[in-house]
């Protein structure tokens, strides 16, 4: 089996059929450790959302009937107390209001306050365990805390990082691209230099096209996949806000599925999209300029015409 590995691995270097492991370096062998630790923080604070839920759950259902959202700066602050409802009808609506007013100077008064206390005074909380109850609830803020934390500690880092890649306040300048995406394209990209063509970065996301035959069958033609999943789910994400909110981009969407020769579905032409913003991301980071909707849309034969004519 050895023998026979190793014929196949001398074929497919004979055929070139291989690819040199892309190593990021530098500041963005930086932004690619970053955000794996954004990532484990996001899977933190996705558990902490769910255990502070869970917590309301069973000891105060109601809280949220009142409160839109526990994030809430209110809402926290109420948190904060510790309190089962309970005990929290106990105090005055001043006392809390006032305790509220710590956190939040205005969008709460006593009308709200007075809501609360009647959602506490009817809830079907669990007042069993109370005391741990407590120590739970107070462990879960401040694990929610740390964790926030240590989100802003990070995008200050990424800030700096950015600073130092040529091409970034361009590609931030596009409508529907933040710095978070720009992070994550050159975390996974690395070094534009080390690319002579966008298309060794649409190979790169497994975006790269290719038909399904079979003797004389011809079949469906589907990207790869043979590249970097990561890179690839980071393109799908930032193209659908794209086509909502970025001019440019929802015309070309519209007229991929929309010609009357050859329309494309639509993850077709999503497909399509990403690729085209790579070659807007590689051309910007290359030559530092800024993104041209028209120069975009001249990929509409329509628009193309009224563009020359113009």
């Amino acid at each position: 089996m050895a023998f026979l590995d190793a014929r196949v691995i001398a074929q497919l270097v004979k055929d070139g059929r291989y690819a040199e492991p892309n190593i990021p370096q530098g500041v963005y062998a930086e932004l690619h450790v970053a955000r794996k630790i954004r990532d484990l923080l996001s899977v933190d604070l996705q558990a902490v959302h769910g255990q502070i839920h869970n917590w309301l759950d069973r000891y105060f259902p109601e809280f949220l009937t009142v409160f839109k959202d526990w994030e809430g700066k209110a809402a926290l602050q109420l948190l904060k107390l510790g309190l089962l409802p309970n005990e929290l009808v106990k105090f005055s609506d001043e006392e809390i209001l006032a305790y509220l007013k710590k956190a939040v100077k205005r969008a709460v008064g006593l009308g709200k306050v007075r809501e609360i206390k009647q959602a506490a005074a009817l809830s079907i909380g669990s007042r069993e365990g109370s005391e741990m109850a407590k120590v739970e609830i107070n462990t879960l803020l401040d694990k929610y805390h740390l964790i926030k934390q240590k989100f802003e500690e990070l995008e200050s880092k990424f800030d700096v990082l950015l600073e130092q890649i040529p091409g970034v306040p361009q590609m931030v300048a596009i409508k529907g691209i933040g710095k978070d995406t720009v992070a994550g394209f050159f975390a996974e990209v690395g070094d534009l230099n080390n690319y002579s063509h966008p298309r060794q970065i649409i190979k790169l996301a497994g975006l790269s096209l290719k038909e399904n035959t079979s003797g004389k069958h011809k079949g469906q033609t589907k990207i790869t996949k043979r590249g970097r999943k990561t890179l690839r789910a980071l393109l799908f994400r930032v193209v659908m806000p794209l086509v909502a909110k970025n001019s440019a981009f929802k015309a070309l969407h519209a007229y991929y599925t929309k010609r009357a020769d050859n329309p494309l579905k639509k993850m077709q032409s999503l497909i399509a999209l990403c690729n085209k913003l790579i070659h807007v991301l590689f051309t910007i980071g290359k030559k530092q300029c800024e993104f041209s909707e028209e120069r975009m849309l001249r990929d509409i034969p329509h628009m193309a015409l009224v563009k020359n004519a113009a």
